[in-house]
């Protein structure tokens, strides 16, 4: 399914939002006549692709999304790009590997159906599909959870029976998903070995802000020496009006520091804790916010294995300054 929003050929000047973050795709619509670092051109006009993405890569893809530093919202960047991608029509399963502090499941509504877990099957308890969680509203989307909440895990449980949850996904008897998704805990301690010994590839989710980034660093460090080299970075709760007046870090900052790939900026969006207390992922609101749309572009990128670049645009001339908005 297509992203349904219709590009503005002819905006009005009225309808401009100068504090919005803007984001440029790398395939830009045939239907754009107004040049890319127009300042103050309007967001809708950006975000609707007239073709659904190629998938890259060989599947299923394997992708943990972790951080290092907690809080920074990992578990909201799976429930949401996990959806975009099955809105896309990729089939998907996430996997909430955070044993301890399991949230996964609250974010996207599922909550009260999580009967099974692969504890559950690695005990032969039950069959893998059966603690297989399928979301109602995007039946290409499933939901796969380690284990129930103040239950403890097995002492062998480790990267090897991750793994082979993984490979049991792969050789279903319906086939294997488009993506698995592992939702990484916080920390660098055992649960965050456990969930990227499968992975081939990751997603690197930080803040703009010091301590987020010198966590997001030794992650980096980690996931390199554990094999993973594809590795890309989402800047979420980014914030342009305190970038302007230099009290948080710009994306292209980040980038510097980082040197990481960027696959998608997030802005600070108010309607990310009321659709977290909702069970209602934020891709799925009508009409979509700022953030949702976010979230789809980087799930895009993230189907062409692309990346988009942090770019400055020059503010008008009666203003002060230079700010940071940013592109692909």
């Amino acid at each position: 399914m297509m992203i349904s929003l219709q590009p503005l050929t002819n905006p009005k000047p009225s309808t401009l939002n100068p504090h919005n973050p803007f984001y440029f795709p790398s395939h830009r619509p045939k239907t754009l006549k107004t040049p890319l670092l127009k300042p103050f051109f309007p967001i809708q006009s950006v975000l609707q692709y007239n073709r659904k993405p190629q998938l890259a890569g060989e599947t299923p893809r394997v992708v943990v999304i972790t951080s290092g530093k907690g809080g920074v919202g990992k578990t909201t960047t799976t429930a949401n790009v996990g959806l975009s991608l099955a809105r896309l029509g990729f089939s998907v399963v996430a996997i909430d590997a955070d044993v301890g502090l399991r949230n996964l499941d609250l974010l996207l509504g599922l909550e009260n159906r999580v009967n099974y877990t692969v504890v559950e099957v690695l005990n032969g308890d039950c069959r893998l599909d059966q603690a297989l969680v399928r979301d109602k509203r995007w039946s290409n989307f499933e939901l796969l959870c380690i284990s129930k909440p103040r239950s403890k895990l097995p002492l062998g449980f480790g990267g090897k029976a991750l793994i082979w949850v993984v490979e049991a996904l792969k050789d279903r008897q319906e086939g294997p998903p488009d993506f698995i998704l592992i939702d990484c805990p916080a920390g660098i301690d055992a649960g965050f070995i456990t969930a990227i010994t499968p992975a081939n590839e990751a997603v690197l989710v930080t803040t703009p802000d010091i301590t987020s980034l010198r966590d997001a660093d030794r992650v980096t460090g980690l996931l390199e020496c554990d094999g993973i080299r594809d590795i890309k970075m989402i800047v979420n709760r980014v914030r342009t009006d305190m970038i302007k007046g230099e009290d948080m870090m710009s994306v292209l900052d980040v980038q510097e520091m980082l040197g990481l790939a960027l696959l998608g900026v997030i802005p600070e969006d108010s309607e990310v804790i009321r659709s977290t207390n909702r069970g209602y992922p934020l891709v799925l609101n009508k009409p979509p916010t700022l953030a949702g749309l976010a979230f789809e572009q980087a799930a895009w990128r993230l189907v062409e294995q692309d990346s988009m670049q942090a770019v400055m645009v020059e503010e008008e001339p009666k203003k002060r300054g230079w700010f940071s908005f940013f592109g692909g």
